[in-house]
């Protein structure tokens, strides 16, 4: 079924028109496997495998992202334990309440039942967070390695489940395996050193992942999606594991979609069935509002915590594994499974033009949820206080940085660097730049800067995301800043609405490489005569 022609464009086009609306494809594969159920088709082992490869190489790359050391910032295991575990308690509570309602899809529910219904609903999408984090380029920035760090331990939890409910117990093998890991590490390090780019690549990726991961830990009695996400956590440290995991992104996009499509094949729900999805879609602000409570409480500002919140409030893909397991042991019925596919889809509706929207939102609510606030500030909160700076930097990557060397060299240490990755910031300081961490698209931010600010003669914009630069250009004029503002873009379009936004100067910065290349170029070779040269090499 899965390479029938029919079926590939249904799903195309499924996935196609969801995404057009600024929604994850995903949700058109359910609908594509909705409607396919209809005319017939149902799911076989062909899909069952792609799936289940998908998952795999999914948990991989998620291994490939985690950094151990950013796992144990309290607000991170400790805020994802908390919250998960009050979710279960209060969602098992409500579920059992139902059951004692007489709702008759509830009616057979026990308490073991009920907590693992809870539990696969304390999850948040990691695909969707990692994508609205990408589209405002603001992955770097507290809230999103907060939020990443919470998804990365919620799946370690899924991993864990799915490990612990097959039964499987390990062999005596399993000891040595363990013990290899390390010598294992050192050997895959120098070869993905050495592997280059292309399609070695992917295949050691698809190596690591199958065989020195899930295989070698099936074959001694753990479980094989354990194994492909410590064998990518072990890499994680690598320089080039970044590289690795973008490597296999649209092979492991492409097999999800046997997952999803196999969920929407189990058949339309019921009428039942959808008002099961409509209670726990209602169950969304309860979940978001935990995540506001706990964050607010490891110190996180309200604003930050907010932002968090609705990046991580939505259920899971992770949730529908879980559920999908439990209804292979014969723990849930189908029904339940598709219920919870409708939330999860519905969910993401309703959170995607929230989160595009969170600014907005924040500002009008401001008030109120600074009442939540805790009187300390969270280290990487402290207040701002600038110095005599005359040019500011905001935004400190490649293009960030070349500005603020530039300036340097030319006008002294006149500039002050801006930006909101720690990591990025640390590197800075080594290297003696005039770095400081903040988050100018955090309206207190604004509010707080120095009245000094006057001496600011140019702010240079290189933040990548279109929307971020459009407000630090308003927030800036608001405050009655009398220099200049220069911005890059990415497209020549983007060049015209910065100016009109106030921007007195913006350029497309792949335009101005070339351009900065060829200057370069005539500064190296100044002195020769670039014609004669060229006629010489003719000759």
């Amino acid at each position: 079924m899965f390479i029938d022609p029919l079926a590939i464009f249904l799903i195309f086009c499924c996935g196609y028109l969801i995404s057009r609306v600024g929604l994850p494809p995903m949700i058109g594969y359910l609908v594509a496997g909705f409607a396919l159920s209809t005319q017939g088709y149902v799911s076989g082992p062909a899909i069952r495998e792609i799936a289940d490869i998908g998952v795999t190489i999914l948990l991989f790359t998620i291994g490939l992202k985690l950094r151990v050391r950013s796992l144990f910032k309290p607000e991170v295991w400790a805020g994802a334990s908390l919250h998960m575990l009050t979710t279960v308690l209060l969602f098992t509570g409500g579920l059992m309440g139902l059951a004692g309602a007489g709702l008759s899809i509830f009616a057979h529910l026990d308490l073991t039942t009920a907590a693992l219904i809870a539990f696969a609903l304390s999850f948040s999408s990691t695909v969707f967070a990692v994508k609205i984090l990408d589209e405002s380029g603001r992955a770097a920035s507290l809230s999103g390695r907060t939020a990443i760090g919470v998804l990365i331990v919620q799946d370690i939890f899924a991993v864990l489940f799915l490990a612990f409910s097959t039964g499987k117990v390990p062999t005596l093998w399993a000891v040595a395996v363990l013990a290899a890991l390390p010598v294992a590490r050192w050997l895959f390090m120098r070869i993905l050193n050495r592997i280059g780019h292309g399609e070695l690549q992917v295949l050691f990726g698809f190596f690591l992942a199958f065989v020195a991961g899930a295989w070698a830990f099936d074959i001694v009695g753990m479980k094989a999606d354990l194994g492909a996400l410590i064998m990518g956590m072990l890499l994680a440290p690598h320089a080039r594991a970044n590289d690795l995991a973008k490597s296999l992104y649209s092979i492991k996009d492409f097999l999800l979609v046997g997952f999803f499509l196999e969920i929407g094949l189990a058949g339309l729900p019921s009428m039942e069935t959808l008002g099961v999805a409509l209670l726990l879609v209602l169950a969304i602000p309860v979940k978001t509002f935990l995540f506001f409570l706990v964050f607010t409480r490891f110190r996180l500002k309200a604003r930050t915590s907010f932002t968090t919140a609705h990046l991580l409030g939505n259920y899971s893909e992770f949730g529908l594994i879980v559920g999908g397991l439990a209804v292979t042991n014969g723990w849930l019925s189908q029904q339940w499974l598709l219920a919870i596919a409708i939330a999860l889809s519905v969910s993401f509706v309703i959170a995607s033009p929230l989160n595009k929207s969170i600014d907005t939102i924040i500002l009008w609510a401001k008030n109120a949820l600074k009442r939540f606030e805790t009187r300390e500030r969270h280290p990487d909160e402290e207040p701002y206080e600038a110095g005599e700076w005359q040019i500011i930097v905001i935004g400190m990557g490649r293009v960030g940085t070349g500005a603020y060397d530039y300036f340097n060299e030319r006008f002294g240490a006149v500039t002050l660097g801006l930006d909101f990755d720690a990591e990025m910031v640390d590197r800075h300081l080594e290297n003696g730049r005039q770095v400081l961490l903040c988050d100018v698209t955090d309206p207190d931010f604004w509010h707080k800067l120095p009245t000094k600010g006057h001496m600011v003669k140019l702010v240079v914009l290189t933040m990548p995301n279109l929307e971020s630069q459009l407000f630090v250009v308003e927030q800036i004029k608001k405050r009655g800043y009398p220099g200049d503002i220069a911005a890059m873009a990415k497209y020549d379009d983007e060049v015209e609405i910065l100016k009109e936004a106030g921007v007195d100067t913006s350029f497309n910065v792949f335009a101005e490489a070339g351009i900065g290349l060829g200057s370069h170029i005539c500064r190296e070779r100044e002195g020769l005569d670039i014609l004669s040269l060229k006629a010489e090499e003719e000759s």
